[in-house]
């Protein structure tokens, strides 16, 4: 088996990569919702049971669940040094510059070198100053500063596996995050791709989170072995699909001959490609009928010379431009809402278009978005509704709450 294998966004989903959301959500406040994405505060405990039938949902279906956490603390049992390395590229990208205050994190942090997994959680929860071992007399700053201070910001958008990096064929995009808070999260893709022995020298990496330019998973979508699609959106710059693009075809592994740049409107609502437009069948896609008019596809391929690509706008409609790609005859296209644009606004701002497909017209979907849920299963499709109160509070949808690492490939 690959280590990664994922060429389609409906063949029957094997392996997949979640987080079950942790203490990370309890700091969350109203005076830092904003700068950590959020709109408001999920209940903790009320989020992790619904994120637990998220997950033995998909196990009755045949899929196995991996946790980022449980990874990314192998890891750390590798050995001491890459233990270290990481602890302390940890604190210098959660922006802790001082030495004084290096040495005290490091300290505290190694309370957990016995237990990798209280390690990982813990630097994923973030660190409140009170927590420290500090005297408020060595320090002007400490002296001047409340003890629940966040020395260092938690990352409550992990449960978000999506979007740090995404798979492509037998590849990854490990990616750079439009904000400082997210793009924090990618640390750990980093080091489980460099060191976890199921993955080193294993994947090709088409994007790194060193680069200039910001791109994130939910705009990546895989059509087929041939046929990338990616999102150019408030968190994915052109820029980035286009360095994106010239490192997969540059690549001998890959497969892909064409990418599709889908230009969405920038915002919140908008937020990513796959909040909008997902695959839910050979023949089937969620869509927002929002996007319908503002939506223009530019088609990306590689150039006559090395290194280089050539690029233009397609002229026809979204169905033919799928129809197309898939090599089918007729596509749907299942609008979030239906005809009633109050019902479309409310769910689609619910991820009602934000599908997890985990075979052929087999979709997990928040059951709280109803209308979307009867249109689809008006279409034949095996509709699987999870609870979703708290969850869709960090605005995303089941695809967005899921890596896939391995699926069957589809026929058609």
């Amino acid at each position: 088996m690959q280590s990664i294998n994922v060429k389609s966004e409906i063949g029957r989903l094997k392996r997949v990569l979640l987080h079950r959301p942790g203490k990370e959500l309890l700091n969350l406040t109203p005076d830092t919702l904003e700068r950590l994405l959020f709109d408001d505060i999920p209940f903790l405990e009320a989020a992790q049971q619904e994120h637990d039938a998220f997950a033995e949902t998909l196990r009755n279906n045949g899929v196995e669940v991996l946790y980022l956490e449980d990874v990314m603390a192998e890891v750390l049992d590798l050995s001491d040094e890459v233990r270290d390395e990481f602890i302390k590229q940890w604190i210098n990208e959660a922006g802790i510059s001082t030495g004084l205050y290096k040495k005290k994190i490091y300290d505290y942090m190694m309370q957990f070198k016995d237990d990798s997994k209280a390690l990982v959680l813990k630097s994923m929860e973030g660190i409140v100053l009170k927590e420290l071992n500090y005297t408020k007399s060595d320090s002007l700053v400490d002296l001047m500063s409340d003890p629940s201070k966040l020395v260092i910001d938690p990352m409550p958008n992990l449960y978000f596996t999506r979007d740090p990096f995404a798979c492509i064929g037998n590849g990854v995009s490990l990616n750079r995050m439009y904000s400082v808070t997210r793009n924090r999260e990618t640390i750990y893709g980093e080091y489980i791709f460099k060191y976890h022995p199921d993955f080193k020298g294993k994947v090709d990496k088409y994007y790194d989170r060193y680069n200039a330019f910001h791109i994130e998973g939910g705009d990546i979508l895989n059509i087929n072995d041939k046929v990338l699609a990616v999102g150019i959106s408030q968190r994915t710059e052109p820029d980035a699909l286009e360095l994106l693009a010239k490192n997969i075809f540059g690549n001998e592994n890959s497969t892909i001959e064409t990418i599709l740049g889908f230009n969405i409107p920038n915002s919140r609502a908008f937020m990513h490609l796959d909040t909008v437009f997902t695959q839910i069948d050979y023949d089937k896609f969620t869509i927002h009928p929002g996007i319908l008019g503002p939506l223009r596809i530019y088609k990306i391929e590689k150039g006559n010379c090395k290194g280089d690509i050539k690029v233009e706008v397609l002229n026809s409609d979204l169905e033919t431009v799928l129809e197309k790609s898939l090599g089918i005859d007729k596509v749907e296209l299942i609008k979030c809402g239906g005809e009633d644009m109050i019902a479309a606004e409310r769910e689609q701002w619910n991820d009602g278009s934000n599908t997890l497909c985990i075979s052929p017209g087999t979709i997990v979907t928040y059951q709280r978005n109803t209308k979307t849920n009867e249109l689809l299963k008006k279409r034949g499709l095996n509709v699987l509704e999870i609870p979703s109160a708290e969850l869709s509070r960090g605005r995303g949808g089941p695809r967005c709450m899921s890596m896939p690492l391995d699926r069957e490939p589809v026929n058609y």
